[in-house]
């Protein structure tokens, strides 16, 4: 009789410890993090976010992470509203009319310059700062005026939420207001656009520029990395990823993968943006460089 006491008591100890064991699994499974990220906004930033977020969420398969367009004015203001997680964005919260940047976190991931674009064909390599702005502003009217084809210029614009176009005016038209013409809110149909028709002028992040479309020099300077770290080319902004107050858990996690050398070192460069580390200059949200 005590043989099979002793027995069952043997055998009840280890289901304990079996079920004591499953616990623990299911505990530690429990403790991951689970969450659904959106990050909406600027189309010059979305190449970088989409190629962060497939390799983040293969290591972090719990992690399902959006990334959408629209322009940094839809980024800025759903992240606001509460609408989405990220908000991606060209320019600083400050210099968006509607936008309360107090309620704001700025998460700076990279730095990214653009440039005016025209189609391969109008025959025109470098200008003027001056012309560029004459162009946009409608008082230069055909690429023969700058030594190029007699062709009509095409002027393609961005749609008003951009902070493409926020920068390009800002920086490129000194801050000029631009004439009535086609608007686009996608930086890849831009690219499309001005590829294919013949007199057109836009502009692009570098990261979107390719052989398919001639990429002006103003004033002799080009539109590159060495001349962008020492604001000598000042078409320029930050890449912001804004947050709704303080980032936590899996957000948090993320967003700091977007600055690790991983990112930087890899898709950063190899998109065309250049990283932050890499400036020689710092430019805040009033324009001011130091």
């Amino acid at each position: 009789m005590k043989k099979i006491i002793l027995a069952l008591a043997f055998s009840g100890i280890l289901l304990a410890g079996c079920g004591s064991g499953n616990a623990t699994k299911d505990s530690s499974s429990a403790k991951e993090d689970t969450a659904k990220i959106t990050a909406v906004g600027s189309t010059a930033l979305q190449p970088l976010v989409d190629a962060a977020q497939e390799s983040y969420t293969q290591d972090h398969p719990n992690v399902q992470i959006s990334v959408q367009g629209g322009g940094s004015g839809t980024g800025l203001s759903q992240v606001e509203s509460g609408s989405v997680e990220i908000g991606n964005s060209d320019v600083f919260a400050e210099e968006k009319d509607g936008v309360d940047a107090s309620k704001l976190v700025d998460h700076k991931v990279a730095v990214v310059g653009f440039v005016p674009v025209v189609n391969k064909d109008v025959g025109v390599k470098d200008i003027t700062k001056q012309q560029l702005i004459d162009i946009f502003t409608g008082k230069i009217k055909n690429w023969n005026e700058l030594g190029g084809k007699d062709e009509a210029i095409q002027v393609v614009n961005r749609a008003s939420g951009s902070g493409t176009r926020a920068t390009f005016e800002k920086w490129g038209l000194d801050g000029k207001e631009p004439i009535q013409s086609q608007e686009q809110d996608s930086s890849g149909t831009v690219k499309k656009i001005v590829a294919q028709t013949p007199g057109a002028i836009s502009y692009l992040a570098l990261s979107y520029v390719d052989d398919s479309l001639q990429a002006l020099q103003l004033d002799g300077v080009t539109a590159n990395d060495k001349n962008i770290t020492t604001n000598k080319w000042t078409i320029w902004s930050y890449e912001h990823m804004y947050t709704n107050g303080k980032p936590e858990k899996a957000l948090a996690d993320f967003l700091k993968y977007m600055t690790s050398d991983d990112i930087q070192s890899g898709p950063v460069k190899e998109l065309g943006y250049l990283p932050i580390t890499s400036m020689k200059v710092e430019r805040s949200s009033d324009g001011t460089v130091k």
